[in-house]
């Protein structure tokens, strides 16, 4: 029996990265999958490299409207949901000093403001004894050059999941965090590293990793899976580090 048979799985920023990886997997596994990302082009992609049925819906986690949208759309096509993984999000690496309101803005209008809303909205369609996955970092707990903003907006998200995951004790939500370490996405070509520094770049992170290597979308896609699926169903409120070992390092 698939691990997801009958479930509807929802996924923020399930485009590219984590997040695709993660809409791949869930529906080799049996759920009705729905993905949302800001633009048109790269969600219809996604979509038709998820296949099995798969739905897209565009817009940005940091307009509230957006999550009032997905929600309506969910209740419609489905009746109900249940996975939701809040794993949208962006990151802007550079020194404290050079951070401009605009950008600490927008990596909270995401990151952080964007996680909050989006539960607020979904878990009012998510059935009782669904499950929630909020996608962290490891910034939030690792001091990293030029994180600031980013590990504060992240930060965040634990103290979300530990208040939701008594509020909504009484519906039998769980809520997890799943927080990633280094991994080999495309997300490494925004932090502005040349491509050819990248094996330098690529050495000198994989040096810190216990490891001792990055970890593939498709690794942290499993983690994931197993947070959605009922292999965890004793699980709630905690943090799940896939990160190669580099919180104990």
């Amino acid at each position: 029996m698939k691990r997801l048979d009958g479930k509807i799985a929802l996924i923020t920023g399930g485009n590219s990265g984590i997040g695709l990886a993660a809409a791949r997997l869930f529906a080799r596994e049996g759920a009705q999958v729905i993905v949302t990302a800001r633009r048109k082009d790269a969600l219809d992609e996604a979509v038709a490299v998820i296949g099995h049925g798969a739905l897209g819906i565009v817009g940005d986690v940091a307009d509230l409207a957006h999550h009032a949208q997905v929600a309506s759309t969910v209740r419609e096509r489905f009746g109900t949901l249940d996975v939701y993984m809040a794993n949208a999000g962006i990151i802007t690496v550079q020194p404290s000093a050079d951070v401009t309101p605009e950008g600490y803005d927008a990596q909270f209008g995401v990151n952080t403001r964007g996680v909050f809303f989006g539960v607020q909205a979904i878990a009012s369609v998510m059935r009782d004894g669904g499950s929630i996955i909020l996608t962290s970092s490891l910034a939030a707990t690792r001091t990293l050059d030029g994180h600031a903003v980013y590990a504060g907006s992240k930060a965040a998200i634990a103290a979300f999941a530990r208040h939701w995951t008594m509020e909504f004790r009484a519906r039998r939500l769980r809520v997890n965090v799943l927080s990633p370490g280094p991994v080999d996405t495309a997300i490494l070509d925004k932090l502005g590293v040349a491509e050819a520094d990248r094996p330098a770049f690529l050495e000198a992170v994989t040096a810190q990793i216990p490891a001792g290597r990055m970890g593939t979308p498709d690794e942290l896609a499993e983690a994931a899976l197993f947070l959605a699926s009922d292999a965890s169903a004793f699980v709630n409120g905690t943090e799940l580090h896939a990160d190669g070992g580099m919180t104990a390092a």
